[in-house]
């Protein structure tokens, strides 16, 4: 046997192959030991891994190490795909929600003060709002941001089932505008097993035509904690100058 018949064999490696005779003492026997010898230079997974780690190690110094404007430009690049593309689709799958991360653009749900907020003074000037949907100040006290949020803050959103919400509720909802709407739950009713909705603003006069029939597929989730407040301001920022002058800047309780 030579080399030629072992690439016959479908061995292509023939120049790693070694071959040598070994004659026995005994008898005049003519023995051919053939070893195969699979080098490092041929593992191609050894050099995908070995590629891979140098271009890890390479991209690891440029987004974190590399104080250069190159560093900076694509350590933002690779923070936004990872945001954008990974972070809130994972948020979305764990929350149950399109839209787990809200920022508030309005003062529809503001209440006049943060450090010194007197929830009895707040109470005595929009008791007789609530009291037409049959919600009084011990009610009130029992629901969750009773002490409302302002504009810029970030909430926190999870999926909302229609017969898991309750008065006092705050919702997301597609409203048909360019956003969606976030108010409290003031009336629900069930008609032939479908849930209606209706809603107001804390800080409203009045409930707006958009918010008395909120059907059950324009939910879109509920509010339950804020992040971080005025941090949503880093965006709402860029924007304020196209608002109407009546909505632009910090907010004030009617």
């Amino acid at each position: 046997m030579d080399i030629k018949d072992i690439k016959k064999a479908g061995i292509d490696d023939a120049e790693e192959i070694k071959i040598k005779k070994i004659k026995t003492k005994g008898k005049n026997i003519d023995v051919e030991e053939i070893s195969i010898k699979r080098g490092e230079k041929k593992c191609k997974v050894c050099k995908l891994l070995n590629y891979l780690k140098k271009f890890w190690d390479k991209l690891w110094f440029i987004l974190w190490k590399d104080d250069s404007l190159k560093g900076w430009f694509f350590s933002i690049i690779f923070l936004f795909i990872l945001i954008k593309f990974i972070f809130f689709p994972a948020l979305s799958l764990v929350t149950g929600t399109a839209l787990p991360l809200a920022i508030v653009e309005s003062c529809s749900m503001y209440h006049e003060g943060v450090i010194f907020y007197d929830y009895d003074n707040w109470w005595q000037g929009h008791e007789s709002k609530y009291l037409n949907y049959e919600i009084e100040k011990n009610n009130f006290a029992d629901f969750v941001f009773k002490n409302g949020f302002n504009k810029g803050d970030i909430l926190f959103i999870i999926g909302a089932k229609p017969e898991k919400l309750k008065i006092g509720d705050v919702i997301i909802f597609n409203a048909g505008q360019q956003n969606p709407v976030i108010h409290r739950v003031i009336s629900i009713e069930n008609q032939n097993g479908s849930y209606i909705f209706s809603t107001i603003g804390d800080n409203n006069n009045g409930q707006l035509s958009l918010e008395k029939n909120i059907k059950e597929e324009q939910l879109m989730g509920k509010a339950i904690f804020k992040i971080a407040p005025y941090i949503g301001w880093g965006k709402l920022i860029f924007f304020e100058g196209a608002r109407d002058s009546s909505q632009r800047g910090f907010c004030k309780e009617n």
